[in-house]
């Protein structure tokens, strides 16, 4: 396939971005210390029937990684100005983890821009997540960071990942592989400091600190969709339980091999999900 990655200046920052297809736009939204590349198997799905785009938000994969600014705000203001930049009106957006909180803080500052909604193991929707994430936010967590993330240690997990492999046993999941990789980002230090103001901006040692639920009405007149993955370790499938209570005629899917990243533990289901709520009558 041709490289469809693109690069813009967007206020002075240099944005990477994939841009593939024709046709309707969907935007999909990545999740913390994640890149673009995790959706790379539903772009190639997608890419025939619509105009796809996936950027990786600023302090994250190839893009810059400034000092300042990492709240939902700010990244729902960054996909305001690529949207602006690529003269497209508005897209569906499809957000995983913190891209679904950035999907819905985008959709209530920007309600024009959004056409339909995709929320993907999202966060923003309840109190609980992983442990290891509320650590993250500590006091101090600036020095541990860098030990556990150093190419020493990510060279022993994939070691390990690697004898895994072949030992019959079985398989790791996606979710589990990409979770590790995740992670292993933070040894660069300017993702290491995006990372800690983006988890800080919603995040503290409680749980999740930005909660979309008194919002979530605003969405009652729009086509949402969420989907979740039934082993998801890092914010609980019950999530979507009590966001029914407020979005009943939401479509749902729950994927039941899946953790966090359904996009990857169960693509091919995924894929029928999404392309069946695209194509849908609005």
């Amino acid at each position: 396939m041709p490289d469809a990655t693109q690069r813009a200046d967007l206020n002075g920052k240099e944005l990477c971005y994939t841009d593939r297809g024709d046709g309707p736009a969907v935007v999909f939204v990545h999740g913390l210390m994640s890149t673009r590349h995790t959706w790379d198997g539903q772009i190639d799905r997608l890419a025939g029937s619509h105009r796809v785009i996936a950027p990786d938000l600023f302090g994250h994969g190839d893009s810059a990684k400034p000092s300042g600014d990492y709240s939902l705000g700010a990244h729902a203001a960054m996909l305001r100005d690529l949207l602006e930049l690529l003269g497209l009106p508005s897209a569906t957006l499809v957000g995983h983890s913190l891209g679904g909180g950035i999907a819905m803080q985008m959709t209530y500052l920007f309600p024009e821009r959004v056409d339909r909604i995709v929320l993907v193991s999202s966060g923003g929707l309840g109190r609980e997540v992983n442990p290891m994430l509320r650590a993250a936010t500590l006091p101090g967590s600036e020095l541990v960071l860098p030990l556990l993330a150093s190419p020493w240690i990510k060279g022993v997990g994939d070691s390990i990942l690697r004898l895994w492999s072949k030992t019959g046993l079985p398989a790791v999941s996606p979710s589990s592989t990409e979770g590790w990789k995740s992670f292993a980002t933070l040894s660069d230090p300017a993702a290491r400091r995006a990372f800690l103001a983006t988890s800080r901006s919603v995040i503290n040692s409680g749980g999740q600190l930005v909660s979309a639920r008194d919002r979530l009405s605003n969405l009652a007149s729009r086509q949402v969709m969420l989907i979740w993955g039934a082993r998801d370790r890092v914010i609980p499938v019950s999530h979507l339980n009590t966001t029914l209570e407020i979005l009943p005629n939401s479509r749902i899917a729950v994927l039941p091999r899946s953790g966090h990243f359904p996009h990857l533990d169960e693509p091919d289901r995924f894929a029928a999900e999404l392309s069946g709520f695209l194509l849908s009558p609005v």
